[in-house]
């Protein structure tokens, strides 16, 4: 759905452009104003594209950046005694960047009557990255099998993400230091 909602707004305004300048082209009796056209319409359907690119990895960014914190609040409340479901409520609760909105959706589906499975299933579906399925998958396995293991599976992963994240920040680091060498 999604998919067809950014490409109509695409070709919206490709089509829109591309006839305005076809019916300028009319209008000044000038041929070449189609073929500006047609490069202006391509022009403005690639800036689209990469709009929602930019949008799509500042929003992978900022999930990822936000992963290893969650996870050890998981880690650290799942070991007091706290049930994942009231953990996973409290850790929702803490904060309002994209990761934690998610938490709260699923939060919210969960309150109206959608199974845990269900719910941490279309968490990892609508962030739809790597380490967030896999930390989703595995955290269902654990809770069918009896969240014995929980705790340690929770600390492994935070540990795991935040050896990620520092190489990601490092990454970063790098590119922009070359930027600085090479502008």
């Amino acid at each position: 759905y999604y998919f067809y909602v950014i490409n109509a707004e695409k070709w919206t305004y490709g089509f829109t452009v591309f006839v305005l300048f076809c019916i300028l082209a009319a209008m000044g009796n000038e041929p070449m104003a189609i073929l500006l056209g047609g490069v202006m319409t391509f022009l403005v359907m690639w800036y689209i594209e990469e709009l929602l690119n930019d949008k799509l990895e500042a929003r992978r960014d900022e999930l990822l950046a936000d992963l290893p914190q969650v996870l050890s609040k998981l880690t650290l409340l799942v070991n007091s005694g706290m049930t994942l479901r009231d953990a996973w409520k409290k850790v929702a609760s803490g904060g309002k960047r994209v990761l934690y909105r998610e938490m709260q959706v699923t939060v919210q589906e969960m309150q109206n009557g959608l199974s845990e499975f269900e719910a941490y299933r279309n968490f990892a579906d609508r962030c739809s990255i790597k380490q967030i399925r896999r930390f989703s998958s595995t955290m269902i396995q654990n809770m069918q099998k009896g969240n014995a293991e929980i705790s340690y599976f929770l600390k492994e992963m935070a540990d795991e993400m935040w050896e990620e994240k520092k190489h990601l920040v490092k990454r970063k680091g790098e590119a922009a230091n070359s930027k600085l060498l090479i502008p």
